[in-house]
């Protein structure tokens, strides 16, 4: 029999290695797999992970798909550590670019300071409200947020698509599904010219540092970290399961949502189906890769970017299938779970030392 045991004291050292273990094990397999699509591993490699950073461009790019990310990351990263498994920041951030940009399309004409901190307040207030619905199921009927949340995704894209084919739809748009483009008034400030790097930056640099000190000096993490990882005594010390429900899926469809306003109000520029293309999904693997630690999914953060532009770049020069990204994002999180369940558990061949032998009393047939 085969068996995996937990172990008594995993490696701290090696839970921190491990992402690396993960990254060696995605490049061993992803050279095989550029060797079956009839390419050259190397060539492959280099348009995949060096040709895109080999120009100012290709690094401001970098830090704009890396913003996102590491936003909702970061909101994420506050559930996972209470054992609150939230799916659902895809379409917690599609909700945000609603609420604010149903603001920008109100105020279309309106020059006024106060419109993009309202849309940025807007689309904070729609993912957190978002991010509410599981929690209400999850504390009064128990349901399961994995599944509430992943199954949120699809209604608020459902919601998305109304609205843009309906009373959203840009008249002008040659009946494409989208919304009128922002006025300049309600898109965040480009910081560098010939680049798409905008304001949303400083508000991605404040919210790391916010989420390095609240994990670090408060006693709320505290409480939502005692009570993922010892659930019997976080409720013997009177810590409140309902509160950590409520904040952490809150806090990270707050998250979500800023994320989903700094797309429309940023790069993309209006409302259209291609907000997003799986930042809420692909979160999840950045806040696992960095450990669940603010500066950790700063990298990891821009890990994950790189491959959506190295997939972007292979799709150009090696007529790669766009697929290519999803496929290192699906190989990175498996070898990276697959690594984790090796550090906190033993595999063990035969029978489990923890399973005795069961014995049968031999009752004697013979009188005293």
């Amino acid at each position: 029999m085969h068996l995996l045991e937990p172990r008594d004291h995993p490696s701290i050292l090696m839970k921190w290695i491990s992402p690396l273990i993960a990254l060696a094990a995605t490049f061993s397999i992803g050279g095989l797999l550029f060797m079956i699509l009839g390419k050259n591993p190397l060539e492959a490699f280099q348009v995949f992970f060096i040709e895109p950073l080999s120009s100012w461009y290709g690094w401001s790019e970098l830090i704009i798909k890396a913003s996102p990310l590491i936003l909702i990351a970061l909101g994420l990263s506050i559930g996972f550590k209470a054992r609150i498994f939230n799916i659902g920041a895809e379409g917690q951030l599609i909700m945000g670019a609603i609420f604010g940009g149903g603001l920008a399309i109100a105020c279309q004409g309106i020059s006024a300071f106060w419109i993009l901190p309202s849309m940025v307040i807007a689309g904070a207030i729609g993912g957190a409200l978002w991010g509410a619905i599981p929690a209400l199921l999850k504390t009064h009927f128990n349901a399961q947020e994995t599944l509430t949340t992943l199954m949120l995704n699809y209604i608020a894209t459902f919601i998305l698509l109304y609205l843009i084919n309906g009373p959203w739809k840009d008249p002008e748009g040659m009946n494409f599904p989208q919304s009128v483009m922002f006025d300049d008034g309600t898109l965040f400030p480009i910081l560098f010219e010939g680049t798409r790097i905008n304001t949303v930056i400083g508000v991605t640099i404040f919210a790391v540092l916010a989420f390095w000190l609240f994990s670090k000096r408060s006693f709320l993490a505290y409480k939502l970290e005692v009570g993922g990882q010892a659930p019997d005594a976080a409720c013997y010390a009177g810590f409140s399961a309902k509160q950590a429900i409520w904040f952490s899926l809150m806090i990270s469809g707050f998250m979500a949502g800023i994320a989903g306003i700094g797309e429309v109000a940023g790069p993309v520029g209006q409302l259209n189906p291609n907000i997003s293309p799986g930042y809420g999904y692909a979160a999840i693997i950045v806040a696992y890769l960095g450990r669940l630690n603010p500066i950790g999914i700063v990298l990891s953060g821009f890990l994950m970017a790189l491959l959506y532009i190295g997939g972007e770049t292979a799709q150009l020069n090696l007529q790669l299938p766009a697929a290519i990204t999803g496929l290192f994002q699906g190989m990175l999180l498996f070898f990276l779970l697959a690594a984790d369940a090796f550090i906190e558990n033993r595999y063990r061949f035969g029978r489990s030392k923890t399973m005795k032998k069961h014995t049968f009393p031999i009752v004697s047939t013979e009188t005293a």
